[in-house]
């Protein structure tokens, strides 16, 4: 489950595969970051950065007025694992982050995959 820090609702990350599987789960990397593909919406986004945010918050006079989040996400996780490829890119971990072009950071606030030490 991810969460952005401007979003409403948390979403979950769409790994599709074929992909290795953890826990019965695919193993995301970084190159999972496609909006709509791998990335949700999270419910409406309230940062006056998102221009449907700014304008709906100019018609009513000032007021923030979230709208509906549509991630801007243009690159890659950040943060990734240095030991760990996967089909041509780095594994993600619970400290990976993605940045919204809006401003927002994406976290993971929760993991479906085991922790694995890698020596």
């Amino acid at each position: 489950m991810l969460k952005c820090t401007f979003g409403q609702a948390p979403t979950p990350l769409m790994v599709l595969p074929p992909r290795p599987l953890a826990n019965a789960m695919p193993v995301a990397t970084m190159l999972d970051y496609v909006p709509f593909k791998n990335i949700l919406p999270f419910g409406m986004c309230s940062n006056p950065a998102n221009p449907m945010v700014a304008s709906a918050t100019a018609a009513a006079l000032g007021v923030l007025t979230p709208m509906p989040c549509l991630p801007l996400i243009l690159s890659p996780w950040l943060n990734t694992s240095t030991k760990v490829q996967i089909q041509g890119g780095m594994a993600i971990h619970d400290k990976s982050q993605l940045i919204c072009s809006y401003g927002g950071q994406i976290t993971i606030i929760q993991s479906m995959t085991p922790t694995i030490n890698i020596q």
